[in-house]
């Protein structure tokens, strides 16, 4: 997953006094019209944990709920975005896949970049988070809103079963390359998804690092063209963001951020998506590999593309 230390760019403050932040957020919706710049300033500084403190103290103190309260005050895309940080990671995870089938149609891409990214404990709490939020199983929901293979992949992701060692099996790797080519461009007719899924839901990124090494010297071209060849559709987008974050998770995120900002409109969905459940792990990486790949910086792409309070959120989660 690269070997770089992950920096955040959202970080618990050292001086923090929830007394005092609960006043000045009060105090920004108290009256006529609303101060957004406090609530940008104090919200865009805390830690998740933090936030989570000053909603208990704010509803000590005032008698009723801060993020009520905060839709109340605000609207559109910036109150989206104010409501996505004071959500704990994993709850916004859970809602944005209830989200995500929900209604008709299913957001393929919304549950791939979910579930093909997260840890195995992130996993278990948004199925956690998902149950007690919705009364409803995660793999139920899956189970009905997908089909055939990539509901198979779905569901293997969620299993949680993914080796998170760090050891590296080089004969395992050869096997499981084999594996592979025999299931895939070494078949005579068809393509055994089956085996493709075993090994990108399970492996280690380490692990899968090496099989797509020893992918190439049996194949003779990469993995990633014997996906193009074998799959399709919404399994073939799963098993490449599998094959993406695996090689280089920075560049995977940047190219999603990238993909939100770009064309006739901005996918605000995305770019809240990316840019909140980042902050406090890795967007400062992602923001110098956005630079690398596009040759311009992520700043300056969202200042181009955003307004007003909206835009001014975003920036302060940029901020290092």
């Amino acid at each position: 997953m690269g070997n770089l230390e992950a920096t955040p760019t959202v970080t618990a403050t050292d001086d923090f006094d929830p007394d005092q932040d609960c006043e000045r957020l009060h105090d920004a919706m108290d009256g006529l019209g609303t101060n957004e710049r406090p609530i940008i300033r104090i919200l865009t500084r805390r830690s998740t944990l933090q936030r989570q403190i000053l909603k208990q103290r704010y509803e000590e103190t005032y008698g009723e709920e801060l993020v009520e309260r905060l839709k109340e005050e605000l609207k559109g895309d910036f109150e989206d975005t104010i409501l996505a940080v004071m959500d704990p990671p994993v709850v916004y995870d859970a809602k944005q896949l209830r989200k995500a089938m929900r209604g008709p149609g299913t957001n393929d891409e919304v549950l791939i970049e979910i579930l093909c990214s997260r840890s195995n404990e992130k996993i278990n709490l948004i199925r956690a988070a998902y149950a007690e939020l919705f009364e409803r199983s995660l793999a139920d929901d899956l189970r009905d809103e997908t089909s055939g293979d990539f509901k198979n992949l779905l569901l293997a992701v969620v299993l949680a079963e993914r080796d998170e060692l760090f050891d590296i099996d080089e004969d395992q790797a050869e096997a499981d390359a084999q594996a592979i080519y025999d299931a895939g461009e070494n078949r005579w007719f068809g393509t055994d998804e089956d085996e493709f899924t075993k090994v990108l839901a399970t492996r280690s990124y380490l692990q899968l690092r090496i099989i797509f090494e020893k992918y190439e010297g049996i194949a003779g071209n990469s993995f990633e063209d014997a996906i193009d060849a074998e799959t399709s559709g919404n399994l073939h987008d799963a098993y490449k963001a599998i094959v993406y974050i695996a090689k280089d998770h920075f560049g995977y995120y940047a190219q999603k951020l990238n993909d939100a900002l770009r064309g006739c409109g901005t996918d605000d969905d995305a770019l809240i998506r990316h840019v909140v459940g980042r902050s406090e792990i890795d967007l400062g990486n992602i923001k110098d590999r956005y630079e690398e790949m596009f040759g311009k910086s992520l700043w300056q792409d969202i200042s181009d593309d955003c307004s007003g309070d909206y835009k001014k959120m975003l920036m302060n989660l940029l901020m290092e």
